[in-house]
């Protein structure tokens, strides 16, 4: 028999991250232990026009949440995912330890298990990609439609679908510079993903956020999360600010989910309900 606890875990985070920005972690790491966040950090000057990337500083044309998506070209038209990269990788005998097989396969990978949690993404880094892997839709997270539609033609079920964009960094020891990147990754949006609303980033890194990490997501005046996952696909912690909340994510919760034969797993949850994984392109319910 196989069995299954799931076990509602508080955020592990204080509800004021940083005395400037006043910004809350709706989900934290349930797997480890957080570091103190450090209220005395003092306060940093305001960015120059030359370098600001905060939504106050950067001027981008929102894209009209109704628009149909049109996704970047693929960077390789040898694969498409995680399987026909392995496959194309033999037999060329691509080497494992090149940078090129260590970034597309942790892309794959990351695509792969994020799909787990109902996102819809696909790999179109390469060159002029702006620092941008990969780019989809969450459709277990839709928006509330427009006040003047009743319909979009994103989900085609009243409802437009919050848009992602993610950054795959396959290191050790992800540092603050990193959220930085990301940032410039909004402006670098192609036009189905730019904008301020509507829209959520994520860095995708082998292992956990660091203090600093959090720190600067905390700050962060973009809407943006984090996702540690391992080489092999296991999803070790998510965690998100108060504008990727404020952008769809509110009410999401990271739970624990313990199995008799399979340890224990990460899961998200809206209104109590797992969010319905997306496997062969489908939504599959729970």
């Amino acid at each position: 028999m196989r069995l299954a606890l799931f076990i509602k875990r508080k955020p592990l985070f204080p509800q004021t991250l940083h005395p400037l920005s006043r910004r809350t972690f709706s989900a934290a790491n349930p797997l480890s232990a957080a570091s103190p966040l450090n209220p005395d950090q003092p306060e940093p000057p305001p960015p120059s026009p030359e370098n600001a990337t905060s939504p106050e500083h950067t001027h981008i044309a929102a894209t009209p949440p109704n628009n149909p998506l049109i996704y970047p070209p693929s960077p390789s038209p040898h694969h498409t995912d995680l399987p026909s990269f392995l496959a194309h990788a033999s037999r060329t005998n691509l080497d494992p330890a090149s940078t090129v097989y260590v970034g597309t396969h942790f892309e794959y990978t990351a695509i792969q298990s994020l799909s787990r949690y109902g996102l819809v993404l696909r790999r179109v880094g390469g060159v002029s990609d702006g620092g941008i892997d990969l780019l989809g839709t969450w459709p277990s997270l839709p928006l509330p439609p427009p006040p003047s539609s009743s319909s979009s033609a994103l989900s085609g079920q009243g409802s437009p679908l919050l848009r992602v964009l993610a950054q795959c960094k396959a290191v050790q020891r992800p540092r603050p510079h990193l959220i930085r990147e990301l940032e410039g990754a909004f402006a670098a949006a192609p036009v189905g993903w730019r904008g301020r609303s509507g829209v959520v980033g994520l860095l995708v890194t082998e292992k956990p956020a660091t203090k600093g990490i959090r720190e600067a997501l905390g700050r962060s005046q973009w809407p943006m999360g984090f996702v540690a996952c391992s080489r092999d696909g296991r999803v070790e912690q998510l965690l998100w600010n108060r504008r990727a909340e404020e952008e769809g994510l509110e009410g999401v919760e990271v739970r624990l989910k313990y199995l008799e034969d399979a340890g224990r797993d990460l899961v998200l949850t809206r209104k109590g309900k797992a969010l319905a994984p997306f496997v062969e392109g489908r939504q599959v319910e729970g």
